[in-house]
């Protein structure tokens, strides 16, 4: 089984999906595909190495502007169909996907502020396409209350020691696609961008500061895999798609392989951490985030 994220709308529904699927005992995949790029997967091993030393600080950000104006609609503004959540429940989720992928440590509380800047917007009339600003006339539009938050704003805890910061935005005025990412540690620190997906900075207090430009011969043994080009040949978000369904058809092939696609349970994790933000925001404080159960697959 083979899933787009989101996993579900909530947590209760997500551990069914979860529970499920290992009692069917089918094989199941969910699209978190940010997380195959090749240089995202390049920090997850530089950190597994042990290369930054012990993670102090994460931060970054998921901004985009396709939402800026108020006659700018899609499904998920609607909290019918998307569910209470709709920024940090779309982007949000790749963020800390992300975070906890890299650097294997997990959130476990959290503060979260939202905000929905456009109370209302104009839903257009007949359909329209994501991403596509189209310029209708006045008469073409409907006026509808939104619940939906347009912003989200996050500090939060791994452990005792690590702490991070990030943002989730969908009204950052030319910013199309940013998921950028800060990792720091004892040692030496990484940074990745997605808007330009081929680049890492590579940052060092006592020498020179680094950048790797995407090229197989040069990743970690546990990256190479995700670079199906050679070097000066640019692999972007289309190529993540294709790395996640490569690993689950091919899991299917050969089932005593290692599992090297994201699951159902991560998912679930998104969605854990996705309502302690809401918790948080609703009641203006710290939120611990529950550790997700242990499902035998």
């Amino acid at each position: 089984m083979l899933c787009e994220k989101p996993l579900a709308t909530t947590v209760e529904d997500a551990r069914t999906l979860v529970a499920t699927a290992a009692r069917v005992g089918r094989r199941d995949c969910l699209n978190h595909n940010l997380r195959s790029y090749p240089l995202v997967q390049q920090m997850r091993r530089m950190c597994e190495a042990g290369e930054l030393g012990d993670i102090l600080v994460i931060q970054g950000t998921y901004s985009q502007d396709w939402l800026l104006y108020d006659t700018d609609w899609n499904w998920r503004v609607d909290s019918t169909e998307g569910g209470a959540s709709r920024c940090l429940a779309d982007i949000g989720s790749h963020w800390f996907d992300m975070a906890e992928h890299v650097t294997g440590l997990r959130v476990t509380s959290l503060c979260a502020d939202l905000q929905t800047f456009h109370k209302t917007r104009k839903r257009p009339k007949g359909p329209v396409e994501t991403f596509a600003g189209k310029l209708l006339q006045p008469d073409d539009y409907v006026q509808v209350p939104i619940t939906t938050e347009d912003y989200g704003g996050v500090i939060f805890q791994m452990g005792g020691r690590t702490r991070g910061a990030m943002t989730a935005s969908q009204v950052s005025a030319g910013r199309k696609n940013r998921l950028s990412i800060e990792i720091y540690g004892a040692k030496s620190s990484v940074a990745w961008d997605q808007e330009r997906p081929n680049e890492l900075w590579m940052g060092n207090r006592n020498s020179y500061n680094q950048s790797l430009v995407k090229d197989p011969s040069l990743l970690l043994p546990g990256a190479q895999s995700y670079a199906d080009l050679p070097g000066g040949h640019a692999e972007g978000y289309g190529d993540t798609h294709k790395q996640v369904f490569k690993r689950f058809y091919s899991s299917l092939d050969n089932p005593e392989n290692d599992l090297q696609y994201p699951r159902f349970r991560d998912g679930l994790r998104q969605l854990t951490i996705l309502q302690a933000e809401l918790d948080s925001h609703k009641n203006r404080g710290w939120v611990d985030v529950p550790a997700l159960e242990e499902v035998k697959s």
